[in-house]
């Protein structure tokens, strides 16, 4: 493929690493995505956009771990056009409107953005797609849903805000980007179930070879992931219908956020399935995920939560060769399909029921997590259906071997990140494309009059007496005998606490050499040092506040 079908990628370390940032959902899909994309994509070179020295050297790291000797290209924040000739940059969240705005003084039509939703449930999140519309997002940006069920309720907001857009301002929307369906991937062969860590986990659990095992690996968290009352109800309810010798077990592999979801499901499970074995294994730890996939005998995953979008765990289960036995909830309904799991009925009430919640969470009255509790304990998930799956696949071995052999073809046809990484390269392919094709429509905003960040002397041009006209001014150095030189007096001042100079100390030494030569105007100090006015200019403004500079009358 050629650099058209390549794009940079907007690199940060929360976005990419779990093991630095904390292990959720949007980070271990970052770090999936990394890694596939480096092993997989069919690029002449690694493009790389980010903002910090100590971010190259993850990037470097993550490059040599999975495509060794493979040509690498950084681009830093503050000059993105070097991306070139690459011109798509892949952004790992959903609001690309900041990206947009940060293009908007290069031009819209300088390089395409592509975005990639996670959760769409969060107030950020639906605020962040109401500025896309707003911001210069061209019809040549994407944001990549990862299942229909994301999609249509994008598709959904976008309705809500375009028809909006029509009554305030009587005009017509701008062109939308694009909104594919692309799913997230996995690298199936790091699952392949493990014989030792499958007896270990047996073991711990006292399970007998005839035990069933439903193993679950997610947040455990009954506000913002899943509800697992429900789940002990309908285990319980199966334990009189199991045939002789089989016992069940529940697995939960995850991470508590606060103690009092620890007690739901820790409390839960004793008084509500006393007869179906239960353990809680730290979902921090590797060798416990690894468990939890290898002594399994269905992957349990039974959702009934907005806050979920995709759903990468199943895929997990999937490629350890285990049936799925799930909820019929967004992106599952594209994942589990009927040769690998079942599905359980849910259903919702109408939006008339919820548009309270809704209005409460946007008043910051309540919390997303109080927000999305309330929304799941309005959802079901049919009990007689729940019940009859257990029994299916607790009782029927047959049945599990043929969806877990269906669920693990399943994934590697469709879901490994080396059948992914062509559809996200088509994609941006695609993105270059259409931005070629109507290159005639970009525009650019100068970078001091964006919108939402203008320059500060640009908004706020009515505070000082005058602006500065360095232009017009002569300048010349005073005798400063026995007070601090430049660099004691930047070294009082200490810019390097803040990580941050607004220009460099040697140009400022520069352009004092410069003016202590006899250079008097910004011309000549500009033919002198080389460096552009802006730079000469702002060294000017900071020598004549710490009094090394003066204007001649």
């Amino acid at each position: 493929m050629t650099s058209n079908a390549n794009a940079a990628i907007f690199y940060a370390t929360d976005g990419y690493s779990p093991e630095k940032k904390g292990i959720n959902g949007r980070r271990v899909a970052g770090e999936s995505f990394l890694k596939g994309f480096l092993k997989h994509a069919a690029v002449d070179e690694f493009v790389f956009l980010t903002k910090s020295s100590g971010e190259i050297e993850e990037i470097k790291r993550f490059c040599e771990q999975a495509r060794p000797r493979q040509r690498i290209r950084v681009a830093g924040l503050v000059r993105p056009q070097e991306i070139a000739p690459v011109d798509v940059v892949y952004y790992p969240a959903a609001n690309i409107a900041s990206e947009a705005w940060r293009r908007a003084s290069y031009g819209s039509g300088s390089w395409a953005l592509c975005g990639l939703t996670h959760t769409t449930s969060t107030q950020a999140i639906m605020q962040g797609f109401f500025d896309l519309r707003m911001a210069p997002v061209m019809e040549w940006d994407a944001v990549i849903c990862t299942s229909r069920a994301v999609q249509g309720a994008v598709l959904a907001q976008m309705d809500l805000i375009d028809a909006h857009i029509r009554q305030r301002f009587g005009t017509q929307p701008p062109a939308r980007p694009m909104f594919p369906v692309i799913p997230l991937g996995v690298h199936t062969a790091d699952f392949a179930r493990n014989p030792a860590a499958r007896a270990a986990l047996r073991a711990q659990l006292g399970a007998a070879e005839t035990d069933v095992v439903f193993s679950t690996i997610a947040r455990l968290s009954p506000h913002e992931k899943f509800d697992p009352i429900p789940i002990f109800i309908a285990m319980q309810a199966c334990v009189a219908e199991l045939p002789p010798g089989v016992k069940m077990h529940v697995v939960m592999c995850g991470q508590f956020r606060h103690a009092y979801a620890r007690r739901v499901f820790e409390e839960g499970a004793a008084r509500l399935m006393p007869d179906v074995g239960f353990l809680l294994l730290d979902g921090a730890e590797a060798a416990e995920r690894q468990k939890t996939l290898s002594g399994g005998d269905v992957f349990l995953f039974m959702i009934d939560n907005i806050q979920e979008t995709f759903g990468l765990a199943p895929l997990e289960g999937m490629a350890a060769g285990l049936p799925v036995l799930t909820s019929d909830w967004d992106g599952l309904k594209d994942t589990v399909s009927a040769d690998s799991g079942l599905r359980v009925k849910s259903r919702m009430l109408g939006p008339k029921h919820m548009a309270n919640e809704s209005l409460r969470l946007y008043g910051g009255i309540d919390s997303f997590i109080q927000y999305s509790a309330a929304v799941s304990a309005m959802t079901e998930l049919d009990m007689g259906d729940m019940k009859a799956k257990i029994l299916a696949l607790a009782s029927n071995p047959d049945l599990r071997a043929r969806l877990g052999q269906g669920a693990l073809a399943r994934v590697q046809s469709t879901y490994d990140w080396s059948v992914v990484i062509p559809q996200m390269q088509a994609l941006w392919g695609e993105q270059s494309a259409r931005k070629a094709a109507a290159s005639a429509k970009a525009h650019s905003i100068a970078g001091f009059a964006l919108p939402v960040g203008p320059s500060p002397s640009y908004l706020f041009a009515g505070y000082p007496s005058e602006v500065a006209s360095l232009g017009n001014d002569r300048f010349v150095a005073p005798d400063r005998s026995g007070q601090p030189d430049l660099t004691e007096m930047l070294a009082l001042r200490n810019y390097a606490a803040l990580s941050h100079f607004f220009t460099k100390p040697s140009q400022i030494a520069g352009v004092y050499l410069a003016v202590q030569a006899g250079q008097d105007t910004v011309q000549s100090i500009v033919e002198q040092t080389k460096d552009p006015v802006m730079v000469v200019e702002r060294a000017l403004m900071w020598l004549l506040k710490y009094d090394f500079l003066r204007r001649l009358g």
